[in-house]
């Protein structure tokens, strides 16, 4: 991975930190966002310093998927790891094709990498974004507010679509966290790759 990319010279000029994947790089649960905000770009670490951040680490805490408590950082992941479609901050704007295509490379390493069970893209573009390569459906038949926390069946993968951390109230927050907790880890969620069977109990 490297720390100072300059594929994408205007994110060069914007940016605070490259802000690759952060977690256990033997996780079952891979969580995928779009790109980085504020915080992250400040903290040097994927979600960190921004109320969205702490949003997603509460959620991981309550699934058992980290040794410390939300408040805590740098957080202890144990079977999550955390990232994004691209890699750096801009103050303005949303990420452009280009640049989610620049840093195709990085999430591709990531994800044979850690050779996770179950994906987590966070936001319909996100979801959007992954679903040629792990779904077999078109990418806009895609809209999250009707599959979020529920379980789509992927090309060697399951995903477990959430909504984007921003938009994610309390009811969201709980619906995600009730579906793993009642549909994920009742059952034997794991696909056969030749991985070794890993489990911590939330």
């Amino acid at each position: 991975m490297d720390e100072d990319c300059q594929n994408c010279p205007a994110l060069c000029e914007t940016r605070n930190t490259v802000l690759h994947g952060y977690g256990d790089v033997g996780a079952e649960f891979l969580f995928i966002s779009r790109h980085p905000d504020r915080g992250a770009d400040q903290s040097g670490i994927p979600f960190g310093g921004e109320r969205s951040g702490r949003t997603l680490l509460y959620i991981l805490h309550e699934l058992g998927l980290t040794r410390s408590s939300p408040a805590e950082h740098p957080p202890e992941l144990q079977n999550a790891f955390m990232t994004y479609l691209t890699r750096c901050h801009h103050p303005e704007r949303e990420p452009t094709r280009e640049e989610l295509i620049a840093c195709e490379p990085y999430l591709n390493a990531e994800i044979r990498m850690i050779n996770p069970e179950i994906l987590v893209p966070i936001g319909e573009q996100t979801l959007q974004s992954l679903a040629t390569e792990y779904t077999t459906r078109q990418p806009e038949s895609f809209a999250i507010d009707q599959v979020h926390a529920t379980t789509v069946r992927g090309r060697g993968f399951e995903l477990i679509p959430m909504k984007r951390l921003q938009r994610l109230d309390e009811a969201a927050r709980d619906e995600f966290i009730n579906h793993v907790l009642s549909n994920v880890f009742t059952r034997d969620y794991r696909q056969t790759k030749g991985r070794q069977n890993r489990w911590l109990n939330p």
